[in-house]
């Protein structure tokens, strides 16, 4: 690589040592979702770089790493100040599909927080998927462990979706690859849901990317909760763009 990494290369996993900051906590003090998600793209990002398969060796060939599907299990808190060791590896793929890990560790070596997800590659002018021959080469290395053994499975929506508003994109929510960033997604979950919702122990989270959106695209909202269990959609054009199912 011709810059500094911040990841240290431990076998074919890769490490990040971080300290939780505020801005990435909520009014309890605790990790936001959202702010895994932000730590976890970034780490990412890293790794694929120093496999040879990161943002610059595809945007030469006008492509890009979009994910698709992710889960998140919370399996103790994170706090503001906290510091802690970020792991991720890749695990190989499976069709248009390449699958990573991700692995939050608290200072003493316990596990905080566990996650997978799915990410295919896409054309950035046409915005189709693609599968280059030179990629699936070097995604031949790869890591057996599992964060979470299970694919991201699809999230399956209740029938009746009760409204609760509208989201229209702004230019603050678009990435580098110009459509909006997968965390933003979760936060317009979260904020579908009452106050008093959110100041429970979240325990899974998981989320299907079906359809990018970009800036200046009003995005439907939708919200289901069932027990301890909210289902969030976002529409657009009347089809699904995202879901999201919050396991509390």
């Amino acid at each position: 690589m011709n810059h500094t990494t911040p990841v240290h290369q431990e076998g074919n996993k890769f490490r990040q040592k971080l300290c939780v900051p505020c801005y990435q906590t909520d009014r309890q003090g605790l990790l936001k979702p959202s702010g895994f998600m932000d730590m976890a793209q970034e780490i990412a990002y890293w790794a694929a770089d120093a496999m040879g398969f990161g943002y610059d060796s595809l945007h030469i060939h006008h492509t890009a790493w979009v994910m698709t599907r992710l889960h998140v299990q919370f399996l103790q808190p994170v706090r503001w100040r906290d510091g802690v060791n970020l792991f991720t590896w890749h695990k190989g793929y499976s069709g248009i599909s390449f699958f990573r890990d991700f692995l939050m560790q608290d200072a003493k070596g316990a596990t905080a927080i566990a996650a997978t997800s799915s990410w295919v590659v896409i054309d950035e002018s046409s915005r189709r998927m693609v599968k280059p021959e030179e990629l699936l080469q070097l995604a031949q290395v790869e890591h057996p462990d599992h964060a979470i053994e299970e694919p991201v499975p699809k999230v399956i929506l209740p029938k009746e979706m009760e409204p609760v508003g509208e989201h229209r994109v702004s230019c603050t929510e678009i990435d580098i690859n110009g459509h909006t960033n997968n965390a933003c997604y979760v936060v317009w979950a979260l904020g579908c849901l009452p106050a008093e919702a959110t100041l429970q122990p979240l325990k899974d989270l998981y989320v299907n990317f079906n359809k990018e959106t970009v800036e200046g695209e009003c995005v439907e909202l939708y919200r289901h909760h069932s027990d301890n269990i909210w289902h969030v959609e976002g529409r657009l054009d009347g089809k699904t763009c995202f879901s999201v199912k919050l396991c509390y």
